[in-house]
């Protein structure tokens, strides 16, 4: 990379850090320059504009996710094994975000109901996470690993659940346990689902 690519990827690496902490609305040049201890006229030169700063902070974000949670969770394989790998991973990196914050919850708070470039982004990245979800759980129902009249929006709609209340718990109630109950969740709601006719069929055979 040349000179500039590297003082752009380095100032996006501590912009998403600030927009992780303080929230997109709260990612300012004039904030960034102070930590990069450059000068605004610096940070401009590499982005047009604050919005443009914010689009590509969420693209990096977006970026991230889908190499530490999506890619390494589809060479499972297909069903089952897969969604628990993509629930697990999704755990995981919400576990290192209590820390910090994730910018797809704090993006929701803040762009609910804001119209504009930056909303519809972070809402099509969301939409994207979740149907990569929906598919997963439609490949189980059609594996026949989990019951034929499973309702695969719904199964997504808890599995969300399950993350939006622990980062709730976990990073503002500051409640112990909250991993570790978000993981028990998750495996009751399987189970739920889980067809057991087959495994049923196969004891008795």
């Amino acid at each position: 990379m040349r000179k500039g690519e590297l003082t752009r990827a380095a100032i996006l690496d501590v912009a998403l850090e600030l927009a992780s902490r303080e929230g997109l609305e709260g990612l300012t040049i004039g904030l960034l320059a102070d930590k990069m201890n450059m000068s605004k006229s610096g940070v401009f030169a590499h982005f047009g504009s604050r919005e443009d700063l914010q689009m590509e902070v969420l693209k990096l974000y977006h970026h991230r996710f889908e190499q530490e949670v999506f890619f390494p969770s589809v060479k499972e394989s297909r069903g089952i094994p897969r969604l628990q790998a993509m629930y697990a991973r999704w755990i995981k990196r919400v576990s290192v975000e209590i820390a910090s914050g994730c910018i797809y919850i704090s993006g929701a708070v803040e762009y609910d109901d804001r119209p504009g470039p930056i909303r519809e982004e972070l809402v099509a990245m969301v939409r994207a996470w979740q149907g990569a979800l929906l598919r997963c759980v439609q490949q189980c129902i059609d594996a026949g690993q989990l019951q034929p009249d499973t309702d695969a929006q719904q199964m997504v709609y808890e599995m969300y659940g399950l993350i939006l209340a622990l980062h709730h718990d976990a990073r503002f109630l500051r409640r112990p346990g909250s991993v570790d109950r978000a993981k028990l969740g998750f495996d009751r709601l399987l189970e739920n689902y889980r067809n057991t006719s087959q495994v049923s069929v196969s004891l008795e055979g």
